[in-house]
């Protein structure tokens, strides 16, 4: 099973561009649902009118996920007039729909969990614990490290050492990865305004015929060769 993770952003474009990115966020789910592939939405952040994002990562699991992604990735097009400045003459909308570098989480096991005993301290006289019964657990790959001391029991102890550092260790899965997004989200700021993957039309967004986008691109094509030689 594959996993990718995707980002759809409107990058520097205004409230209509965000606009778009939670229309094409709705008709990529519907088109992952239908191809059997799990997602979570990762972070999304919310444009400044109301049903707009500026920015979501979603994660994907499933088969095959290169080929399916293969008609998303890349700059995509929505024709239609502005849903926020009625009399606003541009109909030409562009987002951006990259993919992120997924590194694996990072797993615990006992194996790679370093145990120390440590004598427990009290208040003195018969309630000092003489027995080391606290511990202090590290992690060797990342060297997060806890100390417990709640229970008399070191096998207790332990337990829930191994509980807290689980705990750690998904946080700074989540850490790694929000790093990731904002890297990403920063390098993709300048979207390519040109060669769309997807065209969306009309307020119902439609997908575009794509042959009849391809037949468009073929005629402009020969038309530049034409005043390249002429």
């Amino acid at each position: 099973m594959d996993i990718k993770i995707i980002q759809f952003t409107a990058g520097r474009g205004p409230s209509e561009c965000c606009w778009v990115v939670a229309k094409v966020l709705k008709a990529f789910i519907k088109a992952v649902v239908e191809h059997k592939i799990t997602y979570d939405i990762l972070h999304k952040e919310s444009g400044i009118e109301n049903g707009t994002i500026q920015s979501v990562s979603v994660q994907l699991k499933g088969n095959n996920l290169s080929l399916f992604l293969k008609d998303w990735l890349g700059t995509i097009q929505w024709i239609g007039k502005s849903t926020f400045r009625k009399y606003h003459k541009r109909k030409n909308w562009f987002i951006g729909c990259f993919e992120l570098e997924y590194n694996n989480e990072l797993t615990i096991q006992e194996k790679d969990i370093e145990f120390q005993a440590i004598r427990s301290s009290g208040p003195g006289g018969q309630h000092v614990n003489k027995v080391s019964s606290a511990v202090r657990a590290k992690h060797s790959t990342t060297g997060i490290q806890v100390l417990v001391s709640e229970s008399r029991s070191q096998h207790q102890n332990k337990k829930i050492a191994v509980q807290r550092l689980k705990t750690l260790i998904a946080n700074h899965n989540i850490n790694q990865l929000q790093n990731t997004i904002k890297q990403e989200w920063e390098n993709h700021l300048d979207l390519e305004r040109g060669n769309p993957v997807k065209v969306f039309v009309g307020t119902d967004f439609k997908v575009k015929n794509n042959k009849k986008r391809l037949k468009t691109t073929r005629n402009q094509l020969k038309s530049d060769l034409r005043k390249q030689l002429y």
